[in-house]
């Protein structure tokens, strides 16, 4: 029994001692090793063997990480109060300074990136906030490159994610948006108008120019009213001054047609009254 006691535990402990050496590095992982505290440099993919109690292995993440800005209450260049949350895309370039320029890279980050937005975005006016956004991205982008370069960190995407602004403002920005829809009808319209009139003037010296054209245009404003089976006809007032002189016309030729015509030979007898009686001429 006791013999084999001690094979036993010389088997365990070198099982132990193989457990503690082995390392498995993941593919999307880089391992950084200390040998007694100090760096000895990146460890691959695969697997690794280390010395137990003497090294230590610190595995670190090489993939792309999501991580979402809290929402900051910003006010802008022209005093307006925002609430406005972004989200940031990263990733860890240089393992080594990763885990030894900094304790914790993600909190760091989450930290300069909430100052930089409150800053880049107070900078700028509600306007340039709501239609710029992407410079403002790529300058939040561009500052927070300059300090993560240290960390051996790349910020890849810095996307400006909601912007939430007072109730106040909402409905100014309606009123706003209102009016300018109604700015922009006006000017359609009267350009509309402007167009109609140039047109109507054109009609109208071709109208002066052929009479009876205006006659056709009363007809088919007739025409037009007729389809609707109104009760009531409304003459346009050329029409009726032309069946006025027309009326007047047929009876100038009534008139005319029914006064004899005199004959050149005929002797017209003529009444001159001269003094108590009257004196006939032939």
């Amino acid at each position: 029994m006791n013999g084999w006691t001690i094979p036993a535990i010389i088997v365990a402990v070198l099982l132990l001692m193989l457990a503690l050496a082995v390392r498995i590095v993941k593919q999307y992982e880089q391992g950084v090793l200390f040998r007694l505290g100090r760096v000895l440099g990146v460890r691959e993919p695969g697997l690794r063997l280390i010395i137990p109690l003497v090294d230590v292995l610190r595995r670190v993440s090489m993939r792309i990480v999501t991580m979402p800005i809290q929402s900051q209450g910003i006010i802008t260049r022209d005093n307006v109060s925002v609430d406005v949350s972004a989200v940031a895309y990263f990733k860890v370039v240089d393992a080594i300074k990763s885990v030894v320029a900094i304790e914790n890279v993600r909190a760091a980050i989450d930290q300069i990136a909430q100052t930089t937005l409150r800053k880049v975005v107070g900078q700028h006016t509600l306007d340039e906030t709501l239609s710029e956004t992407d410079r403002i991205n790529l300058d939040i982008r561009q500052i927070l490159d300059v300090t993560t370069v240290a960390w051996g960190v790349e910020v890849t995407l810095v996307e400006l994610k909601d912007i939430q602004l007072p109730d106040s403002m909402k409905r100014a920005m309606a009123r706003q948006a209102e009016a300018e829809r109604e700015k922009r009808a006006k000017i359609i319209n009267a350009e509309g108008e402007h167009l109609a009139a140039a047109a109507l003037g054109e009609a109208s010296d071709i109208m002066m120019a052929h009479p009876l054209a205006l006659q056709l245009r009363n007809l088919q404003s007739l025409v037009e009213i007729g389809v609707d089976k109104n009760s009531t006809v409304v003459f346009p007032a050329p029409l009726m001054t032309t069946i006025a002189e027309l009326g007047a016309f047929l009876a100038r030729e009534q008139k005319a047609a029914a006064q004899p015509v005199p004959a050149k030979d005929v002797a017209v007898p003529v009444e001159v009254p001269a003094g108590n009686g009257t004196v006939e001429i032939a």
